[in-house]
């Protein structure tokens, strides 16, 4: 397995070889959903913003369009596996302009989703502290955590995977005993009922608002290609890791977010979200697992936003990586360490630019709840769901040119109900935005600051076309040979 560009040359030294398998990329897909955080602190507002009971049914309805996604993205994955992940993608099936366009969107939806992360973890642990009487700015554990993933990132990837597993092991395990207590007390009011999955309960008013929330909850699967060039057997691992990690998401926040509408009744889901945001699950928990849990939930929910945290630092990494081995960014971010083959100077720089977002986020006095979490929550989901389209155009575009090997289906039919469904979801989300972010007039600014980041990339990349041609041709090319 080498690394290669156009012409046959070799790249510099690259990241550590045979670092992760399946379970650890899945691991780290996985742990970015932050599945505790989501489902506890993300789905109460589907619930009741969106179509109340038809929620656990709208987990389902994304994650059929992401395994559709999948197909395309998966069989593509060979030519176009890097850390630079969708960046590599969009440069070889859109041209070159396109792809550093989406490297530059995807750096804005992961640093703003980053911060959001950041942010509330800040505010879980500022809370957890003033319950024990220790008063601490947000912003405090902020630094520290952000000091600490650092340190976590500068490691070896599979040092990382090894401890979001575990991260995600403990927030899976709370949520399936609270979902299990649940369904072997039969039910709620209404006992045990499939009404979340009927269309008529999905496709009912509320789905587009629902969707908002939905659609965030799986931010970060693309991980699976980013780390193609440190997996084992990428030829596999990475299709078997991207349908795994999409699937393990939408079957388990379906059936979790299933059973507590289970707990209340389909009928009462929605006006018990309405009544209490906060204490949805932390009711049922208290009541089916016994008052431990709700401070073991409290606990875990920090741990999972960590792993978050963590899991999108690594993420980031790699794209700061990729771009500074190919040149649009300095190429010093290309280094990797001697002793754990990570990019640790990229990981460097990322994190100074996330402290320093942080940092003038808390001097401009923004609410961490209202603003900063919410807007920057915003900004990714959008950014995500526009990259994610270019991909879907991406994969066609090349498979019409390099159609061997593959049927309709992949190269032209699974990509093509991806856009019509990220389309749909991405127009839905827009409309939907004051639900996510507040009703302020600075969010209808948000898809144009998207669609301004692209066009500074295109535009970059022209600007490299006339003046150094050379760095242009090579941009892309970067790709791991099985």
């Amino acid at each position: 397995m080498s690394q290669t560009v156009s012409g046959g040359a070799s790249l510099p030294a690259g990241l550590a070889r045979n670092s992760v398998g399946t379970t650890h990329i899945v691991f780290f897909v996985v742990a970015a959903a932050a599945p505790l955080a989501s489902v506890v602190g993300a789905s109460p507002a589907a619930f009741a913003i969106g179509n109340g009971a038809g929620v656990p049914g709208v987990y389902l309805l994304a994650g059929l369009m992401y395994l559709i996604f999948s197909v395309g993205f998966t069989a593509m994955s060979r030519s176009a596996g890097s850390a630079g992940g969708f960046y590599t993608y969009i440069a070889k099936g859109l041209g070159r302009p396109a792809g550093v366009a989406a490297a530059s969107i995807a750096l804005l939806t992961y640093k703003t989703i980053q911060l959001a992360v950041y942010t509330l973890f800040g505010i879980f642990v500022s809370g957890a502290l003033a319950g024990l009487g220790i008063q601490l700015a947000w912003w405090v554990p902020v630094l520290a955590v952000m000091a600490l993933i650092w340190l976590c990132g500068a490691r070896n990837i599979s040092f990382s995977g090894r401890l979001l597993g575990l991260c995600m092991l403990a927030e899976i395990a709370i949520l399936f005993a609270l979902s299990v207590g649940i369904l072997i007390g039969g039910g709620g009011p209404e006992g045990i009922t499939l009404t979340s999955f009927a269309p008529a309960t999905v496709f009912s008013p509320g789905l587009g608002a629902a969707l908002v929330f939905v659609v965030g909850s799986f931010m970060g699967f693309e991980a699976t290609a980013i780390f193609s060039e440190e997996a084992r057997h990428p030829e596999r691992t990475i299709p078997r890791a991207t349908f795994a990690a999409v699937a393990l998401i939408a079957g388990f926040y379906a059936f979790s977010t299933w059973s507590i509408t289970q707990f209340y009744g389909p009928a009462n889901a929605q006006a018990a979200a309405q009544a209490g945001l906060e204490s949805y699950f932390f009711t049922a928990a208290a009541e089916i697992l016994g008052p431990w849990s709700v401070t073991a939930i409290e606990i875990l929910l920090i741990v999972s936003l960590f792993a978050s945290a963590l899991a999108f630092h690594n993420t980031v990494n790699r794209y700061f990586f990729a771009l500074g081995r190919e040149g649009v960014l300095p190429r010093f971010l290309g280094n990797v360490h001697d002793r754990h083959g990570s990019p640790y100077v990229a990981g460097r720089a990322q994190s100074i630019i996330a402290g320093l977002l942080l940092i003038s986020a808390v001097v401009s006095e923004l609410d961490p709840y209202t603003a900063i979490f919410s807007w920057t929550s915003a900004i990714a989901v959008i950014g995500i769901l526009s990259v994610q389209i270019l991909v879907c155009f991406a994969i066609i575009a090349w498979f019409s040119r390099n159609p061997v090997g593959h049927g309709a289906w992949t190269r032209l039919i699974a990509p093509a109900l991806s856009i019509l469904g990220l389309g749909t979801g991405l127009v839905l989300v827009i409309m939907n935005l004051p639900l996510l972010a507040g009703d302020n007039p600075i969010i209808w600014t948000f898809p144009w600051l998207v669609l301004v980041f692209g066009l500074i990339g295109a535009g970059y990349a022209i600007y490299l076309r006339s003046r150094r041609p050379a760095l242009y041709d090579a941009l892309g090319a970067a790709v791991t040979e099985v």
